[in-house]
């Protein structure tokens, strides 16, 4: 969402970032031609895969909207660790949506407003914007909220129509997986920009949260079907919240983290109360929340060695927003291994977090696992047909 060393590292990664960008423009050049040949030939059952919501999915959509650098991560070191350049990905490389791409057999899904070959898109559409929120009043102006996402993928819904013809797209959209993180911005912006809430928490939560029901029947209406959610995780004890403690606290932010805990709540009663009422209607919900605050809580586990201070940024847990050195504080550090941090910058994860939860995302719910929620996976729900 929203600091250098010393020269001769600068000029060094300087360099490397020049000859990295040559190499890693051509490959991704050839790749978006070669899946731009596969979607005229298509396989009729294949699977697209929607994404919508906040920077834990968003792939490059603020790299082409008027917005500042609290919200663009299009300049190094962001992508250095698998792209070897800034591709607007709020980490050192690839994120969620990036890996169960992978693991659908897809090529990676391109940003919605990314100039190019519409037929790129006929394999799923990443409308994704960081900073987003359920609500338009978060950062607005500065994002691309939840409602004109849903407004850019009728445009797409159109596209598909053109394409297929009316009966042929209305199965592939039935087929279509919806993979949604949403919520985050809507409370963690409170506590960033030194608000206060006019209305209680829970008043706020419910608005939240109704937001996103209307967003969830509005693509149900279309023809979505199957529905893949990321809850809240622990917002207070992101490092940039909890700088903003009291000085000798070093303890999670209460209000946001207790905010994080209301809306997933909520959000689960929907889920499953949606299950009941609505014909047709499939869920997974991968529980963010639990799984972060087990790696932070026992690092090294899950193979981390830091469990708490960010990868990229400066002061205390490296939680101020610095990182790339582009935003409002210009001096960061930079750890020499990403793979080893959870945090990427004060309020992102790493290549190396995303790939872990998205592994729990595609195969979770087996023995037991209960950081997947709902009778499904996001392997099943690529499945079913």
């Amino acid at each position: 969402m929203r600091e250098s060393t010393l020269m001769e590292k600068v000029t060094r990664r300087t360099i490397s970032s020049f000859i990295f960008f040559i190499v890693s423009s051509t490959i991704l050049f050839l790749a978006g031609k070669s899946s731009a040949k596969i979607s005229h030939n298509g396989d009729n059952n294949v699977t697209a895969l929607f994404l919508f919501g906040d920077s834990f999915l968003d792939a490059g959509n603020n790299n082409y909207i008027n917005t500042t650098t609290l919200d663009q991560a299009n300049f190094p070191p962001y992508g250095q660790t698998f792209f070897g350049l800034p591709t607007g990905r709020f980490s050192d490389g690839r994120l969620i949506s990036d890996f169960i791409a992978e693991y659908a057999n897809l090529p990676l899904i391109p940003p919605f407003l990314e100039p190019g070959n519409s037929q790129k898109k006929l394999y799923g559409v990443n409308f994704a914007s960081a900073g987003a929120g359920a609500l338009v009043e978060t950062f607005q102006g500065s994002v691309i909220n939840l409602r004109t996402q849903l407004d850019h993928y009728k445009k797409v819904e159109r596209l598909w129509r053109t394409n297929f013809g009316k009966e042929e797209s209305k199965k592939r959209i039935s087929r279509a997986v919806y993979l949604i993180s949403i919520g985050s911005n809507d409370y963690s912006s409170i506590f960033l920009t030194n608000q206060s809430l006019p209305i209680s928490m829970s008043q706020h939560v419910d608005i939240v949260i109704g937001n996103l029901t209307t967003f969830i029947h509005e693509i149900y209406k279309i023809g979505g079907r199957k529905f893949g959610f990321l809850n809240v995780p622990d917002l207070g004890c992101f490092p940039a919240l909890r700088i903003l403690q009291p000085k000798n606290d070093d303890s999670c932010l209460r209000d946001a983290s207790r905010l994080a805990s209301m809306h997933n709540r909520a959000l689960t009663n929907l889920l499953f109360q949606m299950q009941r009422q609505v014909k047709g209607f499939k869920f997974s919900l991968f529980d963010m929340n639990k799984s972060l605050r087990l790696r932070m809580q026992h690092p090294s586990k899950f193979g981390f060695k830091e469990g708490e201070e960010a990868c990229c940024g400066t002061g205390k847990w490296r939680g101020v927003f610095s990182c790339g050195g582009k935003r409002i504080v210009k001096e960061y550090q930079l750890c020499e291994n990403p793979k080893d941090y959870i945090f990427w910058d004060s309020l992102h994860l790493t290549q190396n977090t995303y790939n872990q939860f998205a592994n729990l995302i595609w195969n979770g719910g087996h023995m037991s696992d209960s950081l997947v929620v709902g009778p499904y996976n996001i392997n099943n729900l690529f499945q079913i047909p």
